[in-house]
């Protein structure tokens, strides 16, 4: 017999009381739309407007006149389709100009209109007004942190051979990220991959010059080995992760095990988790900052503590800074996720620690433990946790999550899926933002932060978190660009 019972009551994941939403439908036909935008603005459509002749001369029954009034007639058609032309070349070039505001070879910057040359990107001179040129050149690939240095002029990324590299060129390139240079962790030189066809390396003749300019592009490196780069000592916690299978359903965690965990305050009340990444920013969710909780003056951020009891003789910390994504959707929860920059950096203790963000590169499969951490409910409709709360969750592909018996459809690209379809375990109400964590080469990932789910621990209706590998290049651009 066919249920008719509806799904449990759709959730985010706020400390609130949760209030009663109705589930909500599908997202659509098409479940999948592009990882970006194109923001595109769409080519004018012109209708030209053709005055008609109007003769006042009478109208006489001449053969003659009837002639030159067909001639008329018919320089008006030939008058009016060459308008019509005219507007329709006019539109194309007005499109073409809008949509490709820089010619030959240049690179825009941004979206600002302004176009660079390729010769002028990562030189080490800003030519950019909100300097994309010089930002935008240095980034970490996959799980042993390999640097990579971008070619404007042919437009792919290439690893930095160990050749001459020091640690002052490696705090250059953390700085350039975003990074604080007195978070330094190390340069070190690992085997190449047999993949990598070409580098970029060190001339040691050019001088007292800036890094970019000392780069060239190689198709050897001398010492076989390319430049991995830490800009912090991240995803190492001081006490060993003892995997429980007691948040709902989960096991109360020791100071010092979820080192990076957040608890996100507002007059008082824990509303959200967040997580460590720098001493100055943290991640949340977008849903966690709306309306009202966009303001940063009302946040108080509580780390190092595994009660809420604990906060009773700190002051916490106060916010300088929220920034959600830009194209976070309130309705679908596309893109949900949110920075925090703090007035005051944290002090790395044993039992305060940021997490790892995932390097591009980085692929975690179905299936793969993970962990999740929170003072969130213990069971749908219960008042937030006392105690810090964790559990290990496997991740589930997206195709899956997406088929009809599950979320049909509303798992966007921005989201991944992580649980147990037969329910009993799970995030809830107050875990929010909070982190999705995995250990991957004896480093924790923040592979997601806890968004939104139908329920609580509900069969077939696994939590539903920011999937932060599409998040990392937006976090790195907003830690450098509000330095």
């Amino acid at each position: 017999m066919t249920s008719t019972v509806g799904p449990p009551p759709y959730y985010e994941n706020r400390g609130f009381q949760p209030e009663n939403y109705s589930a909500r439908p599908p997202a659509g036909a098409n479940p999948y739309p592009p990882y970006f935008s194109t923001n595109a603005p769409s080519v004018p459509t012109y209708v030209p407007r053709v005055s008609t002749y109007q003769s006042t001369s009478p109208v006489a029954p001449s053969s003659g006149r009837t002639c030159s009034s067909g001639v008329k007639k018919t320089m008006i058609i030939i008058i009016s389709i060459l308008i019509v032309i005219c507007c329709a070349v006019g539109a194309f070039f007005i499109w073409y100009f809008v949509e490709n505001h820089c010619l030959g070879s240049l690179i825009e910057c941004g979206s600002s209109g302004v176009c660079v040359s390729p010769s002028d990107w990562c030189d080490g001179v800003t030519n950019c007004p909100n300097g994309e040129d010089e930002n935008r050149c240095v980034r970490l690939f996959g799980p042993n942190f390999i640097l990579e240095v971008y070619s404007p002029v042919s437009k792919a990324w290439y690893p930095v051979c160990q050749d001459d590299w020091t640690d002052d060129f490696g705090k250059i390139a953390c700085k350039d990220m975003g990074y604080n240079v007195d978070t330094y962790y190390y340069s070190q030189g690992v085997a190449a991959e047999v993949s990598f066809k070409s580098f970029m390396k060190l001339n040691t003749s050019a001088g007292n010059t800036d890094l970019y300019k000392r780069l060239h592009n190689s198709n050897s490196c001398a010492s076989g080995n390319v430049v991995s780069l830490r800009c912090i000592k991240c995803g190492l916690p001081t006490k060993s992760t003892a995997i429980m299978n007691r948040i709902v359903g989960g096991s109360t965690a020791v100071l010092g095990q979820w080192p990076w965990q957040l608890s996100l305050h507002v007059q008082g009340t824990h509303v959200c988790g967040g997580s460590i990444i720098t001493r100055e920013w943290l991640v949340t969710a977008a849903h966690c900052v709306e309306g009202q909780l966009s303001d940063p003056y009302i946040w108080r951020v509580y780390a190092g503590i595994v009660s809420q009891s604990d906060i009773i003789l700190r002051a916490g910390y106060r916010v300088q800074q929220i920034i959600s994504h830009p194209d976070y959707d309130t309705d679908t929860k596309d893109n949900d996720v949110a920075l925090m920059k703090l007035e005051t950096p944290l002090s790395f203790t044993d039992n305060v620690q940021p997490v790892c963000l995932p390097n591009p590169g980085m692929m975690f499969e179905p299936n793969q433990q993970c962990w999740i951490s929170g003072w969130g409910a213990e069971y749908q409709g219960g008042k937030t946790s006392t105690t810090l709360n964790y559990v290990m969750v496997p991740l589930i592909e997206r195709s899956r999550c997406n088929s009809i018996y599950i979320y049909n459809g509303m798992i966007l690209p921005t989201m991944i899926c992580a649980g147990y379809l037969e329910g009993g375990i799970d995030s809830c109400q107050g875990d929010s933002g909070g982190p999705l964590v995995t250990n991957k080469n004896s480093v924790w990932w923040l592979v997601g932060d806890t968004s939104w789910g139908t329920g609580c621990a509900t069969p077939n209706r696994p939590g539903v978190y920011g999937n932060m590998t599409v998040f990392t290049d937006w976090i790195y651009k907003n830690m450098q660009a509000n330095r």
